[in-house]
């Protein structure tokens, strides 16, 4: 049985897609982008504000469930610029510690409403 995740402290889908869903014990959640769920608007225009958004966003539904940070088992980072990644490996070391997920890190050639940054994860259910 898959359920739907939702939440209002991260930005709702915009398409045919769920914030998350939970499959089993998994908690498979979208990409986020810097989206101010309160406002709709990207959170600022560069790659710290933004990627400070996300991780909130991404808290956000890992709260809904009843998880944190420590029940991510796997992330992929999407990155328009790859040199921001000693910035967003910052911030992100901020937000997780040992054992860290599993972890993907890729250059893209453009992100939804022209944002430099898009984090997916994989939690397990306690």
């Amino acid at each position: 049985m898959i359920k739907q995740v939702c939440t209002n402290n991260a930005p709702a889908a915009i398409g045919p897609y769920s914030q998350a869903v939970i499959a089993g014990d998994t908690l498979y959640a979208s990409g986020q982008i810097p989206i101010d769920p309160k406002t709709g608007n990207v959170a600022g225009d560069d790659i710290t504000s933004q990627a400070e958004q996300v991780f909130k966003n991404i808290g956000g539904i890992l709260e809904c469930v009843g998880l944190g940070f420590s029940d991510v088992v796997k992330t992929t980072v999407f990155l328009t610029d790859i040199n921001d990644f000693g910035t967003v490996n910052k911030i992100y070391g901020e937000y997780f510690r040992p054992p860290y997920p599993a972890r993907s890190c890729v250059q893209v050639a453009a992100l939804p409403k022209s944002v430099k940054i898009e984090i997916e994860i994989i939690a397990k259910l306690k």
